[in-house]
């Protein structure tokens, strides 16, 4: 719970961060990387880079810190080495402190922007191609289930939020997160979002648990913000079941890696069932992989690969419809997917 006001804290804040107010005020940047007082790095239209901004020294930096510590209720002392906070403005806090970061106080900041990224703006920066994003659409309008893959810094969250805005007006959405960074614009939007639990080790809500809320309050689509855990069992068999064109991310380094990867986190369940029966339940609930990758510190899509059933010996199987031409630095069609040349389509 939060122990000063909004205004209170804003106000302090701002003048806590003041050496790094430009890059909190700037759009272009979407991520605030502080590595010790002296050392910044910032993520700007999708590329890292070292700032030229710093605090004076680490002692203005802890101030900072104790300020944000303050405003979240978190208790400053030696058996406190990290907490995570969310400012007003929505942006989210990690903060790693000595000795534990050993290069100094760490503090990592994901600015909450006030307008969302779309697809015709990744295009735009050469995330994309205008041709596999209309790819993508049709993918929607067929209600194919899909997954956003990538390793950390990839821009999941961004892509599936550019995704998102394809989602008919008419269809009802909730969307489960750990932290609410999607910014929909359809009408029909239930929001959910995780709670950690309080000081006594109640109250905790997860992401599993709102799955089974979402489930039932009618949705159309469900889009999960990160599969972690024994969420993506009943995430799985909710795509299964009736409720196309959902999506999630994963982090994983390939389309066939991220389906062991959700195979890995259904175990996570607590479910007993057979692995040859689980495989199945991936290759079948999950349509669409969307591979993610840094390239030169630009983010771009790697591949767009469609999950086919099973082979014989029960391993997976993906089709590459659009892969990342390292020559051209384009995205190439390889291939047709099936809800393409389904009759009538």
């Amino acid at each position: 719970m939060n122990t000063i006001s909004e205004g209170v804290f804003n106000a302090a804040l701002g003048y806590f961060l003041a050496p790094i107010s430009e890059l909190m005020a700037d759009e272009s940047v979407r991520e605030v990387m502080i590595n010790g007082y002296d050392q910044i790095f910032i993520e700007q239209n999708g590329e890292l880079k070292l700032s030229d901004y710093r605090f004076t020294d680490a002692e203005q930096l802890m101030a900072a810190v104790r300020n944000i510590a303050q405003y979240v209720g978190v208790h400053l002392h030696d058996e406190v080495s990290r907490f995570d906070a969310r400012l007003p403005a929505g942006h989210r806090v990690h903060v790693v402190l000595p000795p534990v970061s050993r290069a100094g106080i760490s503090v990592t900041i994901r600015k909450h922007s006030k307008s969302s990224f779309g697809l015709s703006d990744l295009v735009k920066l050469g995330s994309i191609s205008e041709e596999s994003t209309e790819f993508l659409r049709r993918a929607m309008e067929r209600e194919q289930n899909m997954v956003i893959s990538g390793g950390t810094g990839t821009g999941k969250t961004t892509f599936i939020n550019a995704l998102s805005a394809l989602i008919p007006n008419s269809d009802r959405i909730v969307t489960i997160e750990d932290a609410a960074e999607l910014q929909l614009d359809q009408e029909h939007v239930v929001s959910l979002e995780t709670r950690a639990p309080d000081r006594k080790g109640k109250g905790a809500v997860s992401i599993r648990d709102l799955l089974h809320s979402s489930l039932r309050m009618r949705p159309d689509r469900i889009i999960v913000g990160e599969c972690r855990g024994g969420e993506a069992l009943d995430l799985l068999q909710a795509m299964n079941t009736g409720h196309g064109g959902s999506m999630s991310t994963v982090h994983a380094n390939s389309p066939v890696e991220s389906l062991r990867r959700l195979e890995t986190l259904a175990l996570f369940s607590g479910e007993e069932i057979p692995l040859r029966f689980l495989r199945a339940q991936v290759a079948s609930a999950i349509n669409i992989v969307v591979q993610l990758q840094r390239l030169a510190g630009k983010r771009t899509v790697a591949t767009i690969a469609e999950v086919l059933p099973l082979s014989e010996d029960g391993e997976y199987r993906v089709q590459d419809i659009y892969q990342f031409d390292y020559n051209s630095e384009q995205l190439t069609r390889c291939a047709q997917a099936n809800f393409e040349t389904v009759a009538g389509h």
